[in-house]
């Protein structure tokens, strides 16, 4: 009996500790790309998480290419986010992609500004409406093909 009752207070002490996975100021997670290698005309996607407790992520999003061997190929950029339904506790999923050439009409292009492959990598960070703004968050090293 003795044993039945301090499993059961344990178990409340983990039930009533347990943290809430949404906070006031958006939460982003980077989850994947789907290349690393990023070739002539092919597009690039990530993929991106987030949470929000108020529901209030309808903003902005902040991008920036980051090259390692490239100065020129550097970049920052704004980009609206995608509406999505506001209610409390809201996560989501948003895709951020880029073309290698121009034969991919409707994709920005992040072509090599060098006469070489650019190595580089993406930082990510969201803003909601109430002006809170997550964490950056950066992406693995992506090798973009010169021709």
């Amino acid at each position: 009996m003795r044993n039945t009752i301090l499993i059961g207070l344990v178990c409340l002490c983990f039930l009533g500790c347990s943290k809430e996975n949404y906070s006031s100021t958006p939460k982003l997670t980077y989850q994947s790309v789907n290349t690393s290698q990023l070739q002539v005309d092919q597009i690039i996607k990530f993929n991106l998480t987030f949470t929000d407790k108020e529901g209030d992520v309808i903003d902005t999003m902040y991008i920036q290419k980051v090259s390692i061997n490239c100065p020129a190929g550097n970049f920052s950029e704004r980009r609206q986010i995608p509406t999505f339904p506001t209610t409390t506790n809201l996560s989501g999923n948003i895709i951020i992609s880029y073309s290698n050439g121009i034969n991919n009409i409707g994709y920005t292009t992040i072509a090599s500004k060098c006469n070489y492959n650019d190595s580089c990598y993406f930082r990510f960070m969201m803003k909601d409406k109430a002006n809170h703004k997550s964490d950056t968050v950066n992406s693995g090293i992506v090798v973009i093909a010169y021709k």
